[in-house]
């Protein structure tokens, strides 16, 4: 159900956006809905929303507890009533990963967001930025995947952060890694499987 769009991640997904749009705030979706609709297909249980404090002010004037619910313990975290799922709010001038101040700020939505299947969504490199400067094992996997999705190379790093720019080569150079592998794994099959094939020059 998750890839055909249909489940209750979507659903509160397009809920909330809609109800975004009905208040006049910008938002972008970033995290993995975002990682989706940048085309690598892969689950999240969750949706998070880049949206700046008079957003997040507005939101909680015109939405809460009329529409959603707050999340006990976190302030930046609601629960749609109709699905029961989660979305987070990732709030402009904060900073990605464990939160303490870094080089790195979460942007305003309205200057890195694009319009993807009438949402919208971080554009890809501010999406490759914040999963870099996050630093989890999850965000740098994405990013070798989008890597391999869109065919990037070492030209990318003139559009991230130059604090980013090792980890972005590092992520290259793993994606690199596994085609290798990848190329090995399927030469070594069709030896055992294709004695027809002629001999490797060397």
């Amino acid at each position: 159900m998750f890839f055909d769009a249909t489940d209750r991640i979507h659903q509160t997904m397009r809920r909330v956006a809609l109800k975004l749009e009905e208040a006049g705030i910008q938002y972008a979706l970033v995290g993995g809905m975002a990682v989706n609709a940048h085309q690598h297909p892969r689950t999240t249980k969750d949706v998070n929303f880049l949206i700046t404090p008079q957003g997040m002010a507005s939101f909680l004037r015109t939405y809460i507890p009329a529409e959603f619910e707050p999340s006990a313990g976190h302030p930046r975290r609601f629960v749609d009533r109709v699905t029961g799922v989660t979305f987070d709010f990732l709030v402009t001038g904060r900073f990605p990963g464990n939160g303490q101040p870094g080089p790195i700020a979460y942007p305003d939505p309205e200057n890195v967001s694009q319009t993807i299947d009438n949402t919208r969504v971080v554009n890809l490199a501010t999406l490759i930025e914040l999963k870099l400067a996050a630093r989890r094992h999850k965000d740098f996997g994405d990013v070798v995947e989008l890597i391999r999705v869109h065919n990037l190379d070492e030209t990318f790093t003139s559009r991230v952060h130059p604090t980013v720019h090792g980890d972005f080569i590092e992520c290259l150079e793993e994606k690199r890694r596994e085609d290798e592998y990848e190329a090995r794994e399927n030469r070594a099959f069709e030896r055992t499987f294709r004695p027809d094939l002629p001999p490797e020059s060397a």
